[in-house]
């Protein structure tokens, strides 16, 4: 194996643990931690909220905490290509979100995602310059609260 093909999984790898990285915080309810993966002019946008800039980005978390109950967010599928110190690429994923109890009963909101994602590397750390979700479908169903 070249060094070029090293370097080329290095990056790879990189960029797969930013998504992951990514999604910790944003369940976690880690504002300053989540708007870290992101360059200060770095913008998110998903149906219906564009959010732009450390100050709004590191809100995220915390709004998804008051949204609902609990979420995860699942990493699954993900492809890059990688041009020097940029690269562009889709992250798939499927975000569970649960909602706050209505009548006692918990239910799930399931977003099927594909994260269309624009990375920068500065000082040597991958980090989002963009992020752009498109909402593949959505479910939702009931589901039980344990602990």
């Amino acid at each position: 194996m070249s060094n070029a093909d090293i370097a080329l999984m290095q990056d790879e790898w990189a960029l797969r643990k930013l998504a992951m990285t990514y999604a910790r915080t944003v369940d976690r309810g880690d504002g300053p931690g989540f708007a870290a993966l992101f360059t200060e002019d770095a913008a998110i946008e998903g149906p219906g909220f564009r959010v732009q800039g450390f100050a709004e980005i590191s809100g995220n978390p915390g709004m998804l905490k008051l949204m609902y109950s609990s979420t995860m967010h699942t990493v699954l599928n993900q492809t890059a290509t990688i041009t020097g110190d940029t690269a562009e690429g889709e992250t798939y994923c499927i975000a569970y979100h649960v909602n706050h109890p209505q009548d006692g009963q918990y239910t799930r909101l399931d977003w099927a995602i594909r994260y269309q994602d624009k990375y920068v590397r500065r000082n040597g750390k991958w980090l989002f310059a963009h992020r752009q979700l498109l909402v593949e479908w959505t479910e939702v169903s009931p589901v039980t609260m344990i602990g």
